[in-house]
């Protein structure tokens, strides 16, 4: 397998990550577990979840798998704090008070010593981020953090992030995780050339866009069963959308007529974009993560890229993932 950079640190991944957010919910405790083991076997080693999934219980089956198997120290393990985890006004947010606390609370559920990789699960334009980039930066003195990184921020936030990190010699990002798949392209204008200029990682989230390049959904209004957008609704259904649901029959079709299946299409394709380090793939079984695996020796081809980006351009859309980016004041109208 050939391990990629995370950003200037120097850390060796896969070219897959394992994302979790549908441990819990809706994947059950016990093939989350076999899920993990799996990924560990298959050569994956980084594993990323968030304090708020599953209202931490992802943490913990994590946490949990990593002790009874005793493969701690073959993961880079990456959460995230920012999200409300209680009803008080400072249990959210990239405060100094909120981070402190939330580091530790994320410790307890992964029965650990040390995050590998800690997120801001979203940028805040209220709190200064000096007050934000001093707290990681003690966490990382004590140990108890290893690196930093973003998420889900504007190419401007994490760009004034690395500045004064610089200029007041505090723990710099290695990377910033932000959605990215064929159906919405827009961090190719600025985000992945920022990135690409000041050598951080990018580890984007839902390369399936949610299930439609897979030909999931075929109708905007009316969702399987079982999808997320039935599940959860609210911003999950935002991004099923009729000209996304157009894409994704021209991309099944694409995918059959190339002989790979459509799944594993969706995730090469964001693989092998100039300036991405690792797609994270959030399998719901057993058997979707198998689909995913032989994608991390796969190549994507020219005519196979080209075909791709006529049927979304460069740097556009035709959904929009960005729907719980607050920042994101873009609306996409169809």
């Amino acid at each position: 397998m050939e391990y990629r950079i995370l950003g200037r640190s120097g850390v060796k991944i896969a070219p897959l990550c394992l994302g979790t957010d549908n441990f819990a919910n809706p994947t059950p405790k016990e093939e989350s577990i076999n899920i993990i083991n799996r990924a560990l076997d298959a050569g994956i080693n980084l594993i990323d979840t968030s304090n708020t999934y599953a209202e931490g219980e992802c943490e913990r089956i994590i946490g949990e798998a990593l002790y009874t198997n005793g493969r701690r120290h073959e993961v880079l393990l990456a959460t995230k704090a920012h999200y409300s985890v209680g009803p008080g006004p400072n249990d959210q947010g990239n405060s100094r008070l909120h981070l402190m606390k939330a580091c530790e609370d994320s410790l307890n559920r992964l029965k650990t010593d040390r995050i590998d990789l800690y997120q801001l699960h979203r940028p805040s334009f209220e709190i200064p981020i000096d007050e934000t980039l001093s707290a990681l930066t003690d966490l990382v003195r004590q140990g108890k953090v290893r690196y930093i990184g973003s998420s889900t921020a504007p190419a401007w936030k994490v760009m004034e992030a690395i500045f004064v990190s610089e200029l007041k010699g505090y723990a710099r990002f290695i990377s910033e995780q932000s959605p990215f798949n064929l159906l919405d392209r827009r961090i190719e204008n600025e985000l992945v050339p920022m990135c690409q200029a000041y050598n951080l990682g990018i580890l984007p989230w839902s390369p399936l866009a949610m299930g439609v390049l897979t030909g999931r959904y075929t109708d905007a209004d009316a969702f399987p069963p079982e999808s997320r957008a039935k599940l959860r609704g609210g911003i999950y259904a935002e991004r099923v959308t009729a000209p996304g649901i157009e894409v994704g029959r021209k991309f099944v079709q694409l995918a059959n007529e190339h002989g790979i299946q459509p799944a594993q299409l969706a995730v090469l394709w964001v693989k092998d974009q100039p300036g991405i380090t690792a797609p994270l793939i959030g399998p719901r079984t057993l058997e979707q993560l198998e689909q995913f695996l032989p994608v991390m020796d796969m190549k994507l081809d020219q005519s196979l890229r080209s075909a791709c980006d006529s049927l979304v351009p460069p740097g556009s859309a035709a959904a929009n993932f960005h729907n719980s980016a607050p920042w994101m004041k873009m609306k996409l109208h169809w």
